[in-house]
C-alpha cells in the first residue's frame, strides 16, 4: 500500500470506542485516514511519501473547539474580574465598535496560531466580519464553522440587520463545498434578537442546512429578562419559536430547568459547555451531568479569550471535570473518558461534522494531533486518558495534522507566521487602547 503520510506512535486513541491501541500505526492518503494498524504490520505493508516516527507520545483526534471568539485574542485582559453585563456593555462593545476586517483577520491569525500550539484543529467561531474570520482560517490551513453575529442593533461591520442577512447568505455562497470553512447563521442570543430575528435566522439555517448557534441561558440575569418579556424560559421562548433542532448549537446553556433539559432532547438540540468562561464571569455552573443523562449531546468550547483567557482545549478539559465533580460533591461524573470524547467526537456532533472528523477511523478526514508524553509530569504512564485530561498541557501538543496536512511539526508551525502575528496583534492592540 501506498500513502501520503504515515505516523508510527506509542498510543493512538480513536475515541470510536474504549479502547487503547499500543505501537499502532496510521496512514493517511488523500486527506483521509486510509489505515490503522500494528507498527509492525505497517512496517512491512505500507510505503510513505512521509513518515513521522513517535515513541513516547500519543495520538489522537483534533481536538475541537465548539464555541469562540477567535479574535477576541486582541481583547485579552482588556476588561477583567466583572459581571457579565458591565463586562459586554461597558466594556466589550465599545472595543469593537472600533474594529474592522484587518484587525480581526489579525486577531483570529494570532487565535489560529494559538490554537494549532495547544491541539485544536476545528474551532467554531461567532463574531464581526466573519469574512476576514473564514479567510484567516483559511490561510492557516484550520477547519472552521464561522457565522456573523447577528443583532437588533446596528453592527460595526454591516450596519442594520436585513443587510447582516445579506451578509450572511454571501458568505454561505462564498465558501459552499470549501474542504474546510462551513458558515452557520449565528443570532446572538434571545435577549438581544427579537423573535422575527430568530425565525428568519431559523429559515436560513433550514434553507442551507447549516447551524444555527446561539447564545443560550447563560445568566440568571437573562432567564429573568425573557420570562419578564416573554413569560418563557430563554429554552422555551425558543422552542416555542421554532428554533430548536437538531442543527441548532445553544453555547452555554448554565440556567437550565428540568423542562428545559426535556425540550433540548426532545428537539436534539446540541449543547456548546464553556466552563472557564462561565466561572470567569460568575455566570453559574451548567448541569452538564444532567445533559449528559438525558442523552443530550455536548461539546466543549473556551469561549473568547476576553473570558476565559486562552484558547487551551487541554486546560478547558481539566477545568469541566474536575469544576462538575466538585459541583456534585460525586468523583464520579464528568469522566476523563466523557470529557475527552466533549472535545472530539462529540463536539463534531454538536457541529454537524462528525460524519468527517471527531475520530480516528478510516475513511475520516485525518485531523489528528500528536502529544508527547516523555515528561516529568506525564510519568508513570498508567492510563493515557486520564493523563490526556488531569495531566496533558497544550504545550506538549507536538505535531499537528489538519485534512491531512501536516500543519505543526516538532513544535514549529508550518502555515502560521507567528511572530508577524504577535506583532500585528501588539499595533492593534495600540489602536483599541
Amino acid at each position: 500500500m501506498k500513502v501520503d503520510t504515515l505516523l508510527h506512535a506509542q498510543w493512538i486513541i480513536p475515541i470510536n470506542d474504549d479502547r487503547v491501541l499500543e505501537n499502532h500505526s496510521l496512514a493517511i492518503s488523500h486527506g483521509r485516514i486510509s489505515a490503522i494498524l500494528p507498527t509492525a504490520e505497517a512496517r512491512e505493508r505500507i510505503q510513505a511519501g512521509e513518515v513521522l516516527e513517535l515513541p513516547d507520545h500519543v495520538l489522537i483526534p483534533g481536538l475541537i473547539n465548539t464555541h469562540t471568539h477567535a479574535a477576541m485574542t486582541l481583547l485579552r485582559g482588556l476588561a477583567d474580574d466583572l459581571p457579565l453585563m458591565t463586562w459586554l456593555n461597558d466594556h466589550i462593545f465599545p472595543a469593537e465598535a472600533k474594529l474592522d476586517p484587518g484587525m480581526v483577520r489579525i486577531g483570529t491569525t494570532l487565535a489560529c496560531a494559538e490554537m494549532i500550539r495547544s491541539g485544536t484543529t476545528c474551532f467554531c467561531d461567532m463574531y464581526l466580519f466573519e469574512g476576514a474570520v473564514a479567510e484567516a482560517a483559511r490561510t492557516a490551513e484550520m477547519r472552521a464553522v464561522a457565522g456573523e453575529v447577528l443583532y437588533d442593533f446596528p453592527s460595526p461591520n454591516y450596519g442594520p440587520i436585513e443587510q447582516g442577512f445579506a451578509y450572511t447568505r454571501d458568505l454561505i455562497a462564498r465558501w459552499k463545498d470549501d474542504p474546510l470553512i462551513t458558515i452557520a447563521v449565528e443570532p446572538h442570543s434571545p435577549y438581544l434578537c427579537a423573535p422575527e430575528l430568530l425565525q428568519e435566522a431559523a429559515a436560513l439555517s433550514e434553507e442551507n442546512a447549516v447551524p444555527l448557534v446561539i447564545h443560550l441561558s447563560e445568566t440568571r440575569t437573562e432567564v429573568g429578562t425573557i420570562q419578564e418579556r416573554y413569560q418563557k424560559t430563554p429554552v422555551g421562548h425558543l422552542a416555542d419559536l421554532g428554533i430548536l433542532g437538531p442543527r441548532t448549537v445553544a453555547c452555554h446553556c448554565v440556567e437550565l430547568t428540568d423542562e428545559d433539559i426535556a425540550l433540548l432532547k426532545k428537539t436534539d438540540t446540541k449543547v456548546a459547555h464553556n466552563p472557564e468562561s462561565n466561572m470567569k464571569l460568575a455566570s453559574g455552573v451548567a448541569p452538564v451531568p444532567q445533559l449528559l443523562a438525558a442523552g443530550i449531546c455536548v461539546g466543549l468550547g473556551t469561549d473568547g479569550c476576553s473570558s476565559n483567557n486562552d484558547l487551551d482545549l487541554f486546560a478547558e478539559m481539566d477545568t469541566a471535570a474536575k469544576l462538575h465533580k466538585v459541583d456534585h460533591l460525586d468523583p464520579t461524573v464528568a469522566s476523563a473518558e466523557a470529557v475527552l470524547a466533549m472535545a472530539t467526537r462529540d463536539a463534531a456532533r454538536v457541529l454537524g461534522l462528525g460524519d468527517e472528523i471527531g475520530t480516528l477511523e478510516a475513511g475520516k478526514r485525518a485531523d489528528l494531533i500528536v502529544i508527547d508524553t516523555d515528561k516529568p509530569h506525564l510519568t508513570p504512564m498508567y492510563s493515557p486518558v486520564s493523563h490526556l485530561v488531569y495531566s496533558v498541557k497544550g504545550s506538549d501538543v507536538t505535531a499537528s495534522v489538519i485534512n491531512g496536512n501536516v500543519v505543526m511539526e516538532q513544535g514549529e508551525l508550518l502555515t502560521v507566521d507567528e511572530e508577524r502575528a504577535m506583532a500585528e496583534a501588539r499595533q492593534a492592540a495600540e489602536k483599541i487602547r
